[in-house]
Formats: C-alpha cells, sequence, structure tokens
C-alpha cells in the first residue's frame, strides 16, 4: 500500500471509529444554566451534532421549575430559547448526585466564590463526571488544563494526574482561559518560532463579559470604565500558562513572553478587542508574520471537529478592521481575526485583534474543548 493510499486509509479508520463511539448523542449537563453563560451553552448546543442537554442545574430558586419558567424575564441573548430545553425541569446544582447520574459529563458556568466553585467541579469530578469550566478557580490548579484547543491541546495529557489525585477512573475537570486573551494569545501562538519577548496590550471589552446587556447596565450606555476587577493580572498571567509545559503532573508556566496590560469596559455587547505593541527576538517580516497569522492551524482544524472553524485566524488587510460589526462573528464567533499589523516607533509591530468573548472566549470554547477531549478518549459515554 502506498502512502497516499495509508493515509487515505487511516483517515477513513478513524471517521469509522468515531461514527462507533458517538452512536448516540452523549448527555450533557449545565451547571450554571441560568446565566448569560449557561444560555450561551444552551443556544450553542442545540442540534450539536454530538452533545445534547438533557439536564440543567442552577440556584435553589430556580430549581423545580422548568427552564422556560425560571428564566422568565431573564433570557439575555438575542437568539430565542431553543425548543427543546423549555421543559427540562431545572435541578439544583448543589445537588449534585441527582444532577451527575443523568449525564455523561457537564459544563460549568455556575456563579459562586471561587472557593465554592473549586469545591463543587471537584465533587462532580468525583462522580466520575468530566466537568468541562467555563470559570476561573481552577485556572491555576497545577493538574487541571487551561486549553485553547488550537494552541495547547497537549495539555490534556496532565488528566492522569489529576485522576491519580481525585481518586477517579473517569472524572476530571478541565478549564479554558480568559475571555480577553483570545483577542490576543492566537497572534502570540502563530508567532512563536520568531520570539515573542515583550507584548504592552489593552483591551476593550464587551460587557456580556460582565454577564450583562445594556438593559441590566444603562449606565454603561456612552460610557468607559477604566476598570475590570482581576482583568489585568490575568491578561499578563494567563498566556505564560497557555504556553507552559508539564512536568512532574503539573503544569509549569512559561518563562516569557513578558506581558502588561491595561483592561477597560467599553459599551459593546459582544466583543473583545485588543491593541497590541510587540517585541521580538528574531525580526520578522511583515507578510512572514500575516502568513503565519492565515495558515495557522491546530488539534481543532486537523481533527475536524463540529465547531472547529475551517480557519482558525484571519488577517483583515482593510485598514478600518477588525471591527465588531463587521467581523465578531467570523466563523459563527469561533474564529478570531487580526488588522492594522504595521511597524512601530518604539516597539517592533503592532496590531489589532477582535474576538467573540461569549462563543470563542467562553461557552464556545469550552464547547471546543469538549470536542476534542471526547475525540482524545477523555470523555465517552457513562
Amino acid at each position: 500500500m502506498s502512502r497516499s493510499q495509508q493515509g487515505r486509509a487511516a483517515v477513513a479508520r478513524k471517521e469509522r471509529n468515531r461514527m462507533k463511539q458517538l452512536d448516540r448523542k452523549l448527555k450533557v449537563g449545565i451547571l450554571g444554566g441560568t446565566g448569560m453563560v449557561g444560555q450561551r451553552f444552551i443556544t450553542l448546543l442545540e442540534n450539536h451534532p454530538w452533545f445534547e442537554v438533557t439536564t440543567i442545574a442552577a440556584s435553589a430558586r430556580s430549581a423545580g421549575r422548568t427552564y422556560e419558567e425560571a428564566m422568565e424575564g431573564r433570557w439575555k441573548l438575542h437568539l430565542p430559547m431553543p425548543e427543546g430545553v423549555k421543559k427540562i425541569v431545572v435541578k439544583d446544582v448543589s445537588d449534585v448526585e441527582n444532577v451527575a447520574k443523568d449525564v455523561d459529563f457537564v459544563f460549568s458556568a455556575v456563579n459562586m466564590s471561587k472557593d465554592e466553585i473549586r469545591a463543587i467541579e471537584e465533587e462532580y469530578a468525583k462522580t466520575e463526571t468530566p466537568v468541562v469550566s467555563n470559570n476561573s478557580a481552577h485556572r491555576w490548579t497545577p493538574d487541571v488544563p487551561m486549553v485553547i484547543p488550537e494552541i495547547n491541546d497537549q495539555h490534556y495529557e496532565v488528566i492522569p494526574f489529576q485522576r491519580k489525585r481525585l481518586g477517579t477512573e473517569r472524572g476530571f475537570i478541565a478549564v479554558k482561559p480568559n475571555c480577553s486573551i483570545q483577542c490576543y494569545v492566537p497572534a502570540l501562538a502563530a508567532w512563536r518560532e520568531y520570539g515573542p519577548e515583550k507584548v504592552v496590550v489593552s483591551t476593550y471589552q464587551a460587557i456580556s463579559g460582565a454577564g450583562k446587556n445594556f438593559q441590566d447596565w444603562p449606565e454603561m450606555v456612552g460610557n468607559i470604565i477604566p476598570y475590570i476587577s482581576g482583568e489585568e493580572e490575568k491578561s499578563e498571567q494567563e498566556p505564560l500558562r497557555i504556553f507552559g509545559r508539564i512536568e512532574n503532573g503539573e503544569i509549569v508556566k512559561a518563562d516569557g513572553p513578558l506581558i502588561t496590560s491595561q483592561c477597560i469596559r467599553v459599551p459593546v455587547l459582544e466583543g473583545h478587542t485588543a491593541t497590541v505593541f510587540i517585541d521580538f527576538r528574531e525580526k520578522p517580516k511583515k507578510e512572514e508574520l500575516i502568513d503565519r497569522l492565515n495558515s495557522f492551524r491546530g488539534f481543532p482544524q486537523e481533527a475536524d471537529l463540529p465547531s472547529a472553524p475551517k480557519q482558525f485566524i484571519k488577517y483583515l488587510e482593510d485598514p478600518d478592521r477588525p471591527q465588531v460589526t463587521k467581523d465578531v462573528y467570523y466563523e459563527d464567533g469561533f474564529g478570531v481575526t487580526f488588522g492594522r499589523l504595521r511597524e512601530d516607533t518604539i516597539f517592533d509591530y503592532k496590531f489589532v485583534g477582535l474576538a467573540h468573548n461569549t462563543v470563542r472566549g467562553a461557552a464556545g470554547g469550552a464547547v471546543l474543548s469538549a470536542e476534542a477531549l471526547v475525540e482524545k478518549g477523555y470523555i465517552s459515554y457513562k
């Protein structure tokens, strides 16, 4: 058999294995299903080829009512509530055994203190239920992978060490990073060969990142707030964990690049924008940098995952792009866009990035991570 025939056979075998594995949809629970990110999970999972929302859990005040009843006057998205979830009776998220018994894995978007989130996510994992979390509580737990699937999917390999600590065979926790770093870290990843050394980034963050819309937050109309609690530390430190490595069963953050940031809340509903200045160890040409952006691929594209953008990163040549109104839903919100790359008088280059904060940055990033975990064999049927 020739090499090309072997390649085609391997692809066909992989597809047969995947179809065999997913002969029925995996049953999914959403923890914190009444919040904005929970709502985004529900709309993204409508008609998903691999996953079906069968359980929704929230606080005790919502428990016992149908999802439609619990959400009366609280639905925040412009998309309508999917019909398939309206009659699901909401469970109490603190009733862990009851929620976990009917699902293969859960997405977590609970609104609790960090200590409470850490405790309840571990409690779910210990019921042998994988947890794919949008929350920040476990982002620095050494054996919990924090993954952008196109960039550091190798960090999932820390899961067996976490399972050993938790005493589980199947249960674990995986998290996604902060929504704001999605609008500049993919560029840093695409340019790793040139050695990014210093990065100055300012993020201009949509109000949906705070779980609000303009009806909830009228004082944001025509306003800018130059402070978002905890965001600057996340913006400076989380990329280093993304670029880190596994040592002795733990993820150790990278030494660089050195990142400093400012994070500002702006009167935009969806989409986080970043302006970035960057110095490199090597001195690439502009054309090389643009080529690396447009050609960048990762595991989701190679595995053709259901939610994977065909082209993860797109460089826009127009001098006034990317724009929220034109570009935030690039690749249905799962892709990221960059533009205005040009030489700088102090740094080597400067550019602008844009990512959808509740799709790529929050719920969608977690859905893509769950698909990668299924493909790699970490999530399967109970």
